[in-house]
This record gives structure tokens, sequence and C-alpha cells, in this order.
């Protein structure tokens, strides 16, 4: 049911983001009295689904999900149709357009795909407002990756600035690290004295390298929550709600502290040392045979902060939040060219998995214009058979004033096609080893 559910929530927005991007096409073309021979939701091979001829259009529905085009004529697109190239270019043919209107054409797609992705963060942000986490509502702060602690981090620190400024959502700590020009953090640590921290410039790759892109996470502390009757715990008069401080003298910030510790104790008896009220307690607490003292830690009750936008407001904040997805995606694209970027590809099921479980219209839409935006840099590219390939080309001829040549084009817009399906074909296999092996 998971699955059916995300399978539909998937093919719903990729409509709406093709179609919206495919009129981006469209509409200027129409303007420039450019003739538009199909509009296309998928893609129409071997046959199409559905199709209806309006005026000199046709439109329909084909059988392929993997996007939709609008053939526009005197165009090398998606349909590989290169027969006008034998022909002399008729007035109402797009390569008869001035360069600069077949410009607007070719870049329609992308604009409408950003504006698409601002409308859906501000309309999200009117609507259902946002839900942040402040340090008071992660009173134990964050657990801490163990390469961050190289660089002056420990576990309990709660973030307070970053590059001087506060930090609205501090769980953002670890993307601002990874994907921004952060060169300070100031922290709180676990004994309430306030600190700066100094970021290298390379603090990305180091955490991409080892694996640490959630580098913070909130932590658990080390408080019990319930105990086993007749346990060595129980007959130590351990009860709910008593903070490990310390075991065998060395100081407890977290609750896998405390799990390591015993695991590596030695002795038959453990020295533990706890805060009940204003009262510290210390008991020494026999181990059983597997190593345990019969406890279960208490799981903090994180209850997000909801912040609330006017009208006005939330135009403010769906442009931060759509500029600040294009710009991290774009930091974030240069780790695709690494052997682990690589592997890290993922198709089709990889973006299936970004929606969520069950039918939630706030997260429907929020994924929706991520990957709106995504799509956007995507297109934007200057690949052949992709919009920012046609743009390239359009740009040599602006700069030039020599249009290149449509059959050399032609071949280009070919070669980067059948590279793109290569690229989609390597990611889904990436998706089918994930589920296989991992």
């Amino acid at each position: 049911m998971i699955f059916l559910i995300k399978a539909i929530q998937f093919l719903l927005s990729l409509s709406i983001i093709v179609v919206l991007h495919e009129l981006g096409h469209f509409i200027p073309a129409k303007l420039f009295k450019t003739k538009v021979e199909k509009f296309y939701l998928f893609f129409d091979y071997p046959f199409s689904l559905f199709k209806k001829k309006v005026g000199e259009t046709e439109y329909g529905v084909g059988l392929i999900p993997l996007g939709g085009y609008v053939k526009i004529a005197g165009m090398i697109d998606e349909s590989m149709d290169t027969d006008h190239l034998d022909k002399e270019p008729e007035p109402w043919e797009y390569r008869s357009k001035p360069a600069w209107q077949r410009l607007i054409i070719i870049s329609g797609g992308v604009i409408v795909n950003l504006i698409l992705g601002f409308a859906i963060y501000m309309m999200v942000a009117f609507v259902w407002g946002k839900n942040i986490l402040t340090n008071q509502d992660l009173p134990a702060g964050f657990e801490v990756a163990e390469v961050m602690k190289t660089y002056g981090f420990k576990d309990g620190d709660k973030i307070l600035q970053v590059n001087g400024e506060d930090i609205e959502n501090v769980v953002d700590i670890s993307k601002y690290l990874f994907l921004r020009d952060i060169n300070q953090v100031r922290v709180e640590r676990y004994n309430g004295k306030q600190e700066n921290i100094s970021i290298p410039e390379d603090i990305g790759t180091v955490m991409f390298e080892n694996g640490a892109i959630n580098a913070f996470i909130p932590m658990v502390p080390a408080v019990l929550d319930s105990i086993v009757p007749n346990s060595p715990a129980y007959n130590a008069g351990l009860t709910s709600g008593d903070k490990i401080l310390k075991v065998n003298g060395n100081e407890i910030i977290k609750w896998q502290d405390f799990t390591e510790i015993v695991k590596l104790n030695n002795s038959p008896n453990i020295n533990i040392e706890i805060e009940r009220g204003n009262e510290i307690i210390s008991n020494l607490i026999p181990l059983n045979e597997d190593k345990k003292i019969g406890v279960t830690v208490l799981l903090p009750k994180i209850v997000p902060t909801k912040l609330e936008y006017t009208f006005f407001e939330s135009i403010i904040e769906g442009y931060d939040r759509a500029y600040w997805t294009f710009a991290d995606y774009i930091a974030q694209f240069s780790y695709v060219f690494t052997s682990q970027g690589v592997s890290q590809l993922g198709g089709f099921a990889a973006i299936g998995s970004l929606y969520p479980p069950t039918w939630n219209w706030q997260g429907f839409w929020e994924t929706t214009a991520f990957i709106s935006i995504i799509l956007a840099f995507m297109n934007a590219l200057p690949i052949p058979a992709l919009d920012g390939g046609h743009a390239m080309f359009l740009f040599y001829e602006m700069l030039t004033g020599r249009k290149p040549n449509d059959k050399v084009a032609g071949y280009a817009q070919m070669i980067g096609f059948f590279l793109l399906i290569s690229l989609v074909l390597f990611a889904n296999g990436n998706d089918v080893y994930r589920y296989l092996f991992n």
C-alpha cells in the first residue's frame, strides 16, 4: 500500500511539473507564431494512450512516464525528427525565428519550473507554516559525528550562531556545513560555556568522504525510562527518571556512552553515579551474564516549534526556500562526479522515496516544489538534448553571428539523448542494486 501511495504521488507530481514545463515552451512559441505540432505528457513511444488534435497541435498522453515534450516545427527535439533539415525553412518554423525568440522559447520550461517551485513553497508557508527545532526544543543538544569532533565540536553542543547570525532551525547545521560557505559556528557546551569554532573550507568534502553528511543528530541523554523487575538495577534501587552522570568515574553525556562503557567493563560490577532531583547517588551494581543491568533509556519527546506566516511573509519565505533549494543543489552537484557520488545516484525509486508514506498534502507539495527546482537545474545544464544544450548553441550563434550547422546540432542532440537514457538506466540500476543487496 505504501508503494502504491508513493507511486500515485510521484505520477501526479511529475504530471504537474511536466505539463507546466512544456507550457513554458508552448506559450512563447505560440506568441512568436511558431507552429507546435505536438504537446505530450509522457513519451508516445511506441504509441500514445490518448491523443486529440486541436487546430494545428496534437495533444496527448504517452505510454512511457519519463517526462514529456512539445514538438515545435523546425526544431530537433526528443522526437529526433530531422526530416525538415532537407527542406528550406518555413516562416512558421522554430529555425526561422530570430535567435532571441528561440532563446525565450527554449528557456521557458526552466523558468516555469523555478517559478513553480517558488509558488508552491510560498503556498505551503502560507497554508501550513513551517516546523523548526530550536535549542529549547532540543535541551540535550546534539550527538556529533566523530570526524566533526576533530574540529572542536563535542557531544551535547547546542548550535547558537552560524557566521555570526542566529540559526533558525538548528537541525540544519549539517546542511549548512556540508553545502554552504561557513567559516565559524558558535556553540553552547554541555556545561553551559559558549565557544566559537573555526570551520575549514574543505569541511563539506571531509563530511562527504567520511559518510558524515548528517553529522549532527538530536542527542539521547542517559536518562532511565523503565527498570526490569528483579534486575540488578531494580535491586540497587534505580528508578525511572534517574539521570546517569558517571560510570566507573567516566562522565556520561549520552546514552551510547553508558552502553559502550558497560559493554567494555571487565569487572563483575560497575559503579554508577546518578542524579535524582537535587540528589546525587552512587551505586555499585552487579552485571548479569550478558553485561546488562536491566534498564531502558527514556527517549526524548521532540516537539517542534511552529512558525506561521502572513501572505506577504510567505512570499519572502517561499523565495528564500526556493533560492536555497536551488543553491544547495548546485553545491551538492559537484559531488556527483566522485566515485562515491556516482554510486549514490538514484532513479525513480529514489525519487519516489521522497514522498510521504501516507497521503499528506503538505509533504506532497513540498516534494513537488523540490523536484521542480531540481529539474530546472538539470534542464539548464549545457548538454545536447536538454534545454541548456539548445541554449548553448543559441548563445554561440548570438555571440559569433553564425548559426551552427543543423545536421551537426542534430547529431549532438542524438548523442546527448542517448547519454541521458544511459544515465537514467544507470541511476535506476543503482536503485535495483540497493534494493537487492542493502
